[in-house]
């Protein structure tokens, strides 16, 4: 087949693709599509084969961002749990977009699984998806995730609570400082070992903060 006819089969699939994705979502807020959809992530996640397990995950996550309702955000954030990097950012992202087409939904599914003390990598990537959108609740709700048992979530809101560069935030970066616990900080490949209290101090730098010498 010469490259322009396997150009042409590219272009045929994806006009197959987005006509079946219309069918499937005809009926959005349908009890049947929100079963569908929980089951098949359940599925997916649950994979031996990760290959096709990532590729379904990644699809189900564009497609339950479309798909209103809590049932569809815990979901995403079950995904967002899933150990392939590749998987979390197509949550990531899912979740980024429904936060800002209705955050409400999102905030609500963040404090649903904050209630019921949900752990995992979902929980290190919420504060980082809750600062990107910035509403005026995320500092509260990232405010949450410090009491985290678990150090990595901890750390994850510490940064992004400097992203999200509110100074109301301060008081409690502050009370992290000289927090001994040590956690792994990836950036791009590489990982660097601190504390949670340098975290914070540079955290406070960063907002602007001028602390007296301890």
């Amino acid at each position: 087949m010469s490259l322009p006819d396997e150009l042409q089969r590219i272009f045929d699939a994806d006009r197959v693709l987005h006509k079946a994705e219309s069918g499937l979502l005809r009926k959005k807020a349908s009890a049947e599509l929100i079963a569908l959809l929980e089951g098949e992530v359940e599925s997916a996640l649950g994979m031996e084969d990760r290959k096709e397990g990532t590729v379904r995950l990644e699809r189900l996550a564009d497609l339950c961002a479309q798909v209103p309702g809590p049932r569809m955000t815990d979901a995403l954030i079950a995904i967002l749990n899933d150990a392939e990097p590749r998987v979390r950012v197509a949550a990531g992202e899912a979740l980024r977009d429904l936060g800002y087409e209705r955050y409400a939904e999102l905030a609500r599914g963040v404090e649903r699984a904050l209630d019921r003390n949900a752990d995992g990598a979902a929980m290190s990537e919420l504060p980082w998806v809750l600062a990107e959108i910035a509403e005026p609740s995320a500092l509260a709700l990232i405010r949450r995730f410090l009491d985290h048992p678990s150090p990595d979530v901890t750390a994850a809101a510490i940064e992004a609570l400097a992203q999200l560069a509110d100074p109301e935030a301060l008081p409690y970066l502050e009370r992290f400082v000289g927090d001994s616990r040590v956690v792994l900080i990836e950036d791009f490949e590489d990982e660097t070992k601190t504390t949670l209290g340098e975290l914070a101090a540079d955290a406070l730098e960063m907002l602007g903060a001028r602390r007296e010498p301890v």
